[in-house]
């Protein structure tokens, strides 16, 4: 499972960014995130490096209060 089918399966709207095609995100990620990773994923200003379905369900879980 990808991180896009592990959050479409909890139907939780994200926006894709997209390195390869998009300078600007990829300097958001470097810079403004300390990520050289993807995926990254942000919520609530957490940053979640790589794809751990834990750590997505326990951000996740701050923003369903």
């Amino acid at each position: 499972m990808t991180a896009k089918e592990f959050l479409s399966s909890r139907q939780v709207e994200f926006e894709e960014k997209n390195i390869r095609t998009d300078p600007g995100a990829l300097r958001e990620l470097v810079e403004v995130l300390g990520s050289r990773s993807t995926p990254t994923l942000v919520v609530e200003g957490e940053v979640v490096i790589g794809f751990d379905p834990a750590e997505y369900d326990a951000a996740l879980r701050k923003i369903s209060k």
